[in-house]
């Protein structure tokens, strides 16, 4: 990237920093480092995440190669690198769906219990784990079918829930999250190696933390069901009430000689894109890795800080580029939109920044996919709205019916990178020139 890139092709330019963001969070570039020495007994290899796949080969690929390894991992569909895909390796890996979990996923999710079952002190267990790990590896506590887990999901899903209070709920309804598949592998040692996609890095958010114990409670998930208004069949309110649903806690002795390494960071490609832009001669600031609130509002505070840096040179000196990531929410206000978080942002960026010269925004998601479209997210530039209007696409009208997709795919301003095979949540940039 040469130095005057970001003036010539600011599209370009906000591709490269995602780009290089992506790159920092692949597990090929940072599995090695954490990988324990070979136990004497069997090593067996279970997790479950978007960066699955990818995990699971770049295991394979470092393994020594007379040391005994198997093990099953699930994935979201499409998701299994190309080369991994060809040529398996000694790990299975198996897809399922995300964001609302399938019967591929509780199939998968009843294989890796049953793996966990029947080790030895001597044995290891190497869990990997990266976020969309809570849809997919979907096994309902007892007395809860997966059709309902799917209904309670989606309503989480809609109802503008943060991400950890989905994940409270999703451990206390689960048999395998919230600690319970790490205590099932006792006496055999644990490591997991965790790829973070949530605001805070917490190893019992990311996934639910299936093997890390769970501070959260039973009373916390009801509320949080009570404060969203989710409608709850009777065995669940049941396993609530009772606390016959809850996890195992911190301090509990199956935890013993544990290790769980956080192997990639949404800090560290924030990093990496700041890293590039500097490079290039273009000042850099990350806002935090931490943001969280409604996509659409996060857009508007985004669009104000970029204009007054615009207009009066701060609290930035321009040119610069300004980033964040984090996990932000849409709340679906109508039927039938298509979009993401990442699209719903841009869109209540755009219409903030009411085509303020000079400003390019790039948002999207680091797993190559916003929401459930084939998009990762899309750019902004001061002549989007122009462009729009030419074509009769009013911006708000998109935005009120959570319909973002259909708004820069016309415009040609999609990102489309595909899977990246692996996800350390929103990305996103702000190019003031």
């Amino acid at each position: 990237m040469n130095m005057e890139s970001h003036q010539t092709d600011p599209r370009a330019f906000l591709r490269s920093l995602y780009d290089a963001a992506v790159a920092r969070a692949l597990p090929a570039e940072n599995t090695a480092a954490w990988l324990p020495p070979p136990p004497k007994g069997r090593t067996v290899v279970i997790g479950a995440g978007k960066a699955g796949g990818a995990m699971a080969a770049a295991v394979d690929a470092l393994w020594p190669a007379g040391a005994p390894l198997s093990g099953l991992v699930v994935t979201r569909y499409d998701h299994v690198p190309p080369a991994y895909r060809a040529r398996p390796g000694r790990i299975e890996v198996v897809e399922a769906s995300h964001p609302v979990p399938d019967e591929a996923g509780r199939q998968a999710a009843a294989r890796i219990l049953a793996l966990a079952q029947g080790l030895t002190a001597d044995d290891l267990v190497l869990c990997l784990v990266s976020g969309g790990g809570s849809a997919l590896l979907s096994l309902p506590a007892p007395g809860l079918t997966l059709e309902q887990k799917q209904e309670i999901n989606k309503a989480l899903l809609k109802s503008g829930a943060a991400i950890d209070e989905m994940n409270c709920v999703r451990k206390h309804l689960s048999a395998i999250k919230g600690g319970r598949l790490a205590a099932l592998c006792a006496p055999a040692r644990v490591v997991t190696l965790l790829i973070s996609d949530v605001p805070g890095d917490a190893p019992e958010v990311i996934a639910s933390g299936p093997t890390v114990p769970d501070p959260t409670t039973c009373a916390d998930a009801l509320a949080i069901l009570e404060r969203y208004g989710i409608p709850l069949p009777a065995a669940a309110r049941v396993g609530l009430e009772t606390g016959s649903f809850e996890t195992p806690k911190p301090g509990d002795p199956r935890f013993a000689g544990h290790q769980v390494h956080m192997i990639a960071t949404p800090q560290q490609s924030l990093e990496a894109a700041a890293a590039l832009a500097r490079r290039a001669g273009v000042d850099a600031h990350i806002l935090s890795d931490e943001i969280e609130g409604e996509s659409r509002e996060v857009g508007k505070v985004h669009a104000a800080l970029a204009r007054a840096v615009a207009r009066r040179g701060a609290p930035f000196a321009k040119p610069c580029v300004i980033l964040s990531g984090g996990e932000t929410t849409v709340t679906v206000r109508a039927k039938g939109g298509r979009g993401g978080r990442a699209t719903e942002f841009l869109l209540g960026c755009a219409i903030a920044l009411q085509g303020e010269p000079g400003v390019h925004v790039l948002a999207a998601d680091t797993d190559g996919i916003d929401g459930v479209e084939d998009n990762a997210g899309a750019i902004v530039a001061p002549d989007t709205l122009e462009r729009a209007a030419a074509k009769g696409l009013k911006a708000q009208d998109y935005l009120d019916r959570n319909d973002a997709y259909n708004f820069f795919a016309p415009l040609g301003d999609l990102v489309v990178p595909g899977p990246t095979f692996t996800n350390v949540n929103d990305f996103r940039a702000l190019l003031v020139l």
